[in-house]
């Protein structure tokens, strides 16, 4: 069964991919099949340097933000660098972009935990815990935008929506941020199912998986500082207000200015498409979420285009080539990452 896995592996990687990127593809051309070339050329060719470097400083301050975040919740497990878990975290997305279907989450996980000596499993609880507080705060801000932004009127009504999709995230992260801590207390009992279940996927793990029960349950923590856990909650709102400004940026780059609640639409529909787009294995969830967006907004297609463009490119080419620069660094090979992400898998 290896060798045959090993020889259509690579294929069915990619397969889903290459199809969700045509179906992107064609998307995106229906969706500006008004697009004017020549001006969108213009738009790019004239965008003001300035803020694209803004842009591009704020795509780094939102991730170095995560880290800081991720420190909090982290540090009774072991205080690590903001700035390492910065570059983890680049390097998890630099790995995911290059290799399709890859979760950066695992990736960055366990280069903190080579690092620093950890188990892998513990520092993955971490992280899913920081993720679930990301989601939880995301889902919030969906509903303040809901609630009090001046959310354009189409078939379909894309307030219910927007409402709709921010419930559901606000029950789905907090049932899930939930179910971690309370069941961390039975993995403290041999005698629990939950206990018996993973010492049994342990023992068929070999000795790679010894104290695999015990690192989940250190890695399922919370702040014991009240600042911290003010500091983290404080650092994913903030995040949220970093990503915002991301078209603001790009906007002022080609002359486009919103008003303040359009930025926090344009995040939010974006982001629920992401997450729709990799939840159905579809490349360019942002990049369609936003254009759609964006032409609700009622921004011209030419510069909606461009500022999509700019985000589109400077995060890839940020995120992989600083993503790269920390694994070298640190004196890991992007296989290594690779085959690591796998084992987990």
């Amino acid at each position: 069964m290896k060798p045959v896995r090993g020889r259509h592996g690579p294929l069915v990687r990619w397969i889903f991919p290459t199809i969700g990127a045509a179906f992107g593809i064609v998307a995106l051309f229906w969706l500006y099949q008004d697009l004017d070339f020549e001006r969108f050329l213009s738009a790019v060719a004239t965008a003001e340097l300035g803020w694209l470097f803004v842009l591009a400083g704020t795509i780094l301050l939102e991730q170095l933000i995560r880290g800081w975040k991720w420190r909090q919740i982290l540090f009774d497990l072991k205080p690590v660098s903001s700035l390492r878990l910065f570059g983890a975290i680049l390097a998890g997305y630099g790995v995911a972009i290059l290799i399709p279907l890859g979760i950066s989450p695992l990736v960055r996980s366990w280069l903190i935990a080579r690092l620093e000596g950890l188990r892998l499993a513990g520092v993955l609880m971490t992280s899913a815990i920081e993720r679930f507080l990301d989601g939880i705060v995301f889902a919030l801000v969906a509903a303040l935008v809901a609630t009090v932004g001046q959310i354009p009127d189409v078939e379909g009504e894309v307030r219910t929506g927007v409402a709709a999709a921010g419930g559901l995230n606000l029950i789905l992260f907090s049932a899930l941020l939930c179910l971690l801590f309370v069941g961390r207390s039975p993995l403290g009992r041999e005698d629990s199912r939950t206990s018996r279940w993973i010492d049994w996927l342990a023992a068929k793990g070999g000795t790679r998986l010894d104290g695999l029960r015990k690192a989940i349950r250190d890695g399922i923590i919370w702040p014991r500082r009240r600042r911290r856990q003010i500091g983290a909650v404080l650092a994913s709102v903030l995040m949220k207000i970093v990503a915002a400004t991301h078209f603001l940026w790009a906007g002022l780059a080609v002359g486009i200015v919103l008003a303040p609640f359009d930025y926090l639409f344009l995040m939010v529909f974006a982001g629920f498409a992401l997450v729709l787009a990799r939840f159905i294995r579809v490349p360019g969830g942002f990049a369609i979420g936003s254009g759609f967006a964006l032409k609700l907004l009622g921004v011209p297609d030419e510069q909606a285009l461009a500022m999509i463009l700019f985000n589109q490119i400077l995060t890839i080419v940020l995120m992989v080539g600083l993503g790269l620069l920390f694994l070298w660094r640190s004196g890991v090979d992007i296989r290594e990452a690779h085959d690591a992400e796998n084992t987990v898998n």
